[in-house]
């Protein structure tokens, strides 16, 4: 027998379909501000077991890998303060197997730059930091 979900199982799938859509809004803005500040894209999503990447961008000999991270108005806390040291080692994880993967940017210099997306007045303002965190040896 095929259930119809309930009320809030039905709000809890609107509320990730939304998240999701907002969250890729917000990667294409980021690409858009990286690119004209001379950045390539080389890859998006990178997903791996130990961890995911939004943005893979090569800046002049430099493998950059970009965190995105959106707040709409209404948020408790900036994007910034949302990657953790947790999310900082899961993504210096996807990094080190992206370098793994392509063997052709193994032996580049590294950065991890986050772009702060926050939505004010109807317009999502966007913040790069660049060199944001240091991927740390455990």
């Amino acid at each position: 027998m095929n259930k119809k979900p309930t009320g809030a199982a039905r709000l809890r799938a609107w509320r990730s379909a939304t998240a999701r859509r907002l969250g890729c809004r917000a990667e294409r803005r980021a690409e858009r501000l990286l690119r004209r500040n001379g950045l390539r894209l080389l890859c998006r999503n990178y997903a791996r077991r130990g961890g995911e990447i939004d943005l893979v961008m090569l800046h002049g000999e430099t493998l950059v890998f970009v965190e995105v991270r959106y707040r709409g108005p209404n948020a408790w806390s900036t994007p910034l303060a949302s990657v953790d040291a947790a999310k900082q080692r899961r993504i210096a994880t996807a990094a080190a197997l992206y370098a793994r993967d392509h063997p052709a940017h193994r032996f580049r210099a590294m950065r991890f730059d986050i772009v702060c997306a926050i939505k004010r007045h109807c317009r999502t303002h966007c913040e790069w930091i660049p060199n944001a965190f240091e991927a740390k040896d455990s």
